[in-house]
């Protein structure tokens, strides 16, 4: 009787600790939780040191750059103006004594090309339109020499073309400061033709 008895005492004794444990462990964690005070959420970068260097753009210089001659003689670029059924063409002439490779000559003439739109969207927007609604014609043709390229080039500003000649940086295959392509237009094909029609294509 009396063992029963302290083994039933015992189970009880066991049950009480067991359930304050749990009680207290809950309570513990509870208080800890409520005490401690939060972090607040802020939007904080990361230190600049963390972060990878930001790389420096790296400036790439083109083998082909060249510089497109200064607009000095330039008569009224404004003046012309193309009639409503008028097809214009953009002429690129092409100096074939400096031996240029085939992919010389489209680097030269692209400049040629860039040139001849940018002056001629500062001044006179319309007549670009008006090329760029016709088909955009460009026509390649062939000079012999420098000189005879400067005379058309002064040919055509005294009618109020564009005319821009490119000259060579002179990285690859041709001399520094050499005029290689004159561009002339977008124009009128009579008024082109004028200042370039006994050339021949390229």
């Amino acid at each position: 009787m009396s063992s029963s008895y302290s083994t039933s005492q015992i189970v009880q004794t066991v049950a009480v600790v067991a359930a304050s444990l749990t009680i207290g462990y809950a309570f513990g964690k509870r208080t800890s939780q409520t005490s401690l005070p939060k972090e607040p959420k802020t939007n904080v970068e990361p230190p600049a040191s963390t972060k990878p260097p930001a790389e420096a753009p790296v400036e790439e210089e083109e083998e082909d750059s060249e510089d497109e001659t200064e607009d000095e003689g330039d008569g009224d670029l404004s003046a012309v103006k193309p009639g409503m059924f008028d097809q214009c063409k953009l002429v690129l002439v092409v100096r074939t004594d400096l031996k240029m490779t085939t992919g010389k000559i489209a680097a030269q003439c692209g400049h040629a090309t860039l040139a001849c739109y940018k002056t001629l969207m500062k001044t006179n927007p319309q007549l670009l339109q008006h090329w760029e609604r016709t088909g955009q014609a460009k026509i390649a043709l062939k000079a012999s020499s420098e000189d005879e390229l400067l005379e058309l080039e002064a040919i055509a500003k005294s009618l109020n073309l564009c005319a821009r000649s490119i000259q060579d940086a002179g990285r690859t295959q041709i001399a520094a400061g050499s005029r290689t392509v004159l561009g002339i237009g977008p124009a009128p094909v009579e008024i082109i033709n004028k200042v370039t029609g006994k050339l021949r294509l390229l």
